[in-house]
């Protein structure tokens, strides 16, 4: 479920994606509480309205948070993180 969101997201990824419970626990340690439910809501398939109301975002907040935390997701260190 979250290795396919995260396929969408990473530019280039060198090798296998671990499983989902230790994506999420690198997730977990790396990403803001917010970050990390704005992915794993992306994962479950929730609409990006739903994903705002739960974190009492606007429009402008959710576009900036996605797109920091896209930046983050293919920062070299944390995509060697995500594989095995």
């Amino acid at each position: 479920m979250i290795q396919n969101e995260l396929q969408k997201h990473i530019r280039k990824l060198v090798g296998t994606l671990k499983e989902d419970g230790a994506l999420l626990l690198v997730f977990k340690a790396r990403l803001t509480k917010r970050e990390y439910k704005l992915l794993t809501g992306w994962a479950e398939g929730i609409s990006p309205e739903e994903i705002s109301q739960k974190l009492k975002l606007d429009e402008t907040a959710y576009a900036e948070l996605s797109a920091k935390l896209i930046k983050k997701l293919n920062q070299e260190k944390l995509k060697q993180e995500l594989v095995e």
